[in-house]
């Protein structure tokens, strides 16, 4: 179902791949049901106190069909969003399994979010089921007399007051359950985006998004999957990013997943983690390859013996690849997608040289394009808005009761993705920066993308961001927010070092004319730059994204 043929170049993939979607799907059936009779491991899991944990496809079709009768007992009905609201553990998954056998919409939220960013989702989606641990179920409680919808929860680890116990509800269930008829259009997952530009908004996607996302996951990963794969992310399963680039995709392959709860990424407790659990198989967002890259983390002297890697999120520099490649033992691919259509473009070594600059081409099957202001699809070595052509498996339905917000999406029949980019004559994608990013300054519009790039090329920059600010010659001058290395003296010598730098390397309109040092930078969830915080420390307005989120 809609996996690449094989090829031996990636004009042969995009020639012979062709969208194969039934018209019936579930996500339960063709990511665990189906392997439940081969006896195959499904997910590892390693829990903090150090003890490992296999479980089969088997065992977790069982569970799974426990959680969705006691469930269905408790009055969740098909249509009805249960929220899901732990890290990577094995209730996670069973979670979501029971969820889709319902018929009914899961709701997977981040275990890092504060009591507001949770209970806007939960009001927002109207949520009726919450399923959670302990700490969970402490951070909502002062919200629930806010959220009448919200009927039942569910709790591990001992349970919590006014809430069932998540192991005993299960015991009590019969482990028979068969997934409702649902078809590929049905709605299966809400997954609210992290809201860098205003209220986060609740991207409804169907059970074929599953299917839309094989492809873009066998790219990267060097014609996943191969014999022996074993798939880790740190990357929380809440995200679009660890849920459907790696979870679900690797179980419909009957890949194991590796998983494993950690209060924050340590980078050195990540590449022993790579070694001991022998991953194959690696999705690292950009932040952690450069707190990796920073600390000078070697997963090869560690014992790690990876096959392939993608990153994606944010622009990857030329420097930090290469060094990926070097201690890594294997190249990365990146790949470039969003919440509301995920996985549209990436690279693929076995198939193709990566071009500098280039995030690689269109994946099979999805027609991507730049977009000029008319919305016709711009010549080549332009630069305007990526897009990918609707229909597409990949495509979210629409934003969660806003019709309006997914009407604004769109371009025709064009998903416009709000990142500015530029095409190649042979179809290599270049990202630029978000749209609301572009700097105007003097008529130039600049992205901050391949500044950002140069600047990480400096011995003394660890990380950075770059921003327009408002400047009364030139209506936006460019300003670099730099957090040093360890040890390097931050103040006026190094800011003047640093722009000329720039200044040598791209253009004298690009040079950072303003450079600010930092001790951190401002982060959403998902480890992706606020640079609308950035912009407002110069502007005093507050961040769209602090309005609610």
């Amino acid at each position: 179902m809609s996996v690449l043929p094989e090829a031996r170049s990636y004009e042969e993939l995009v020639s012979a791949f062709r969208w194969d979607i039934p018209r019936e799907l579930n996500i339960a059936t063709v990511c665990c049901d189906r392997h439940a009779a081969g006896g195959g491991t499904a997910l590892i899991v390693e829990e903090p106190d150090g003890g490992v944990r296999a479980w089969s496809f088997a065992e977790l079709s069982q569970l799974s069909s426990r959680l969705g009768n006691a469930l269905r007992a408790k009055g969740v009905r098909r249509g009805d969003r249960v929220a899901i609201l732990m890290g990577q553990r094995v209730e996670t998954l069973i979670a979501h399994l029971a969820i889709y056998r319902l018929g009914a919409i899961a709701l997977p939220l981040f275990s890092l979010f504060g009591p507001e960013a949770i209970g806007y989702r939960l009001a927002d989606s109207g949520a009726a089921a919450l399923v959670t641990d302990p700490a969970g179920a402490a951070g909502i409680e002062p919200l629930r007399e806010t959220l009448p919808a919200l009927r039942l929860l569910v709790v591990t680890d001992g349970g919590a007051p006014g809430a069932e116990s998540f192991w005993p509800l299960l015991e009590a269930a019969s482990d028979r359950l068969a997934p409702v008829p649902t078809l590929a259009d049905d709605p299966a997952v809400l997954i609210y985006t992290s809201g860098t530009t205003g209220n986060p908004k609740g991207a409804l996607h169907a059970h074929r998004v599953l299917l839309g996302h094989l492809p873009g996951v066998q790219m990267p990963q060097e014609l996943f999957p191969q014999p022996g794969d074993r798939f880790w992310t740190p990357a929380d399963w809440a995200w679009i990013g660890g849920l459907f680039d790696v979870l679900m995709p690797s179980l419909f392959f009957g890949v194991p997943v590796v998983a494993g709860r950690a209060a924050k990424f340590d980078p050195e407790a990540a590449a022993s983690f790579m070694a001991r659990h022998e991953i194959r198989n690696l999705f690292l967002p950009p932040t952690a390859l450069r707190l990796m890259q920073r600390e000078e983390v070697n997963p090869l002297r560690a014992g790690a013996r990876l096959r392939s890697i993608g990153s994606g999120g944010e622009r990857l520099g030329e420097e930090q690849i290469a060094w990926v490649d070097e201690v890594f033992g294997c190249p990365i691919n990146e790949f470039y997608g969003q919440t509301e259509a995920n996985l549209l473009v990436s690279s693929c070594r076995r198939l193709f040289a990566r071009r500098p600059g280039s995030m690689g081409r269109a994946v099979p099957g999805h027609v991507v394009a730049i977009l000029d202001e008319d919305g016709q699809p711009a010549p080549a070595g332009t630069a305007g808005a990526i897009a990918v052509r609707a229909p597409d498996p990949v495509m979210f339905l629409g934003y969660w009761n806003n019709p309006a917000a997914t009407a604004d999406k769109f371009r025709g029949d064009w998903l416009v993705t709000g990142d500015m980019g530029r095409v190649d004559e042979e179809g290599y994608l270049a990202y630029l920066g978000r749209e609301d990013d572009l700097i105007n300054s003097a008529g130039y519009r600049i992205g901050p993308g391949e500044i950002e790039e140069c600047l990480m090329r400096h011995p003394a920059v660890s990380l950075c961001a770059v921003v327009g600010v408002p400047d009364p010659l030139r209506g936006e001058r460019v300003k670099a927010y730099v957090v040093t290395k360890p040890g390097v003296a931050a103040g006026e010598p190094l800011a003047a070092a640093i722009q000329d730098f720039v200044r040598q390397r791209l253009a004298a309109h690009e040079y950072p004319r303003e450079v600010a040092f930092v001790e951190a930078l401002p982060l959403t969830a998902t480890g992706k730059v606020r640079r609308s915080e950035l912009r407002a420390r110069d502007t005093g307005q507050p961040a769209a994204n602090d309005r609610k989120n």
